[in-house]
């Protein structure tokens, strides 16, 4: 029997582009996304349930969503 490694998504943000424009924050449905220390956006990856409203919403596209092991 073949076991299988489920992955989750999760939204990944590339922090020395980020200038913390606070849209990420704004359009998560679930307040997944803080901005850490006044200076860029941090993912809270416990609670982000990969679902890519902050990807399309980043106006520097810095965001990603990616495949993480669960």
């Amino acid at each position: 029997m073949e076991t299988t490694i489920k992955k989750k998504k999760k939204a990944i943000v590339t922090t020395d582009m980020c200038v913390a424009c606070g849209c990420c924050v704004n359009i998560c449905p679930i307040n997944a996304i803080e901005i850490w220390k006044g200076i860029m956006a941090k993912v809270h990856t416990e609670k982000c349930v990969g679902c890519g409203k902050c990807a399309k919403e980043c106006p520097a596209s810095i965001i990603t969503i990616q495949e993480v092991q669960a």
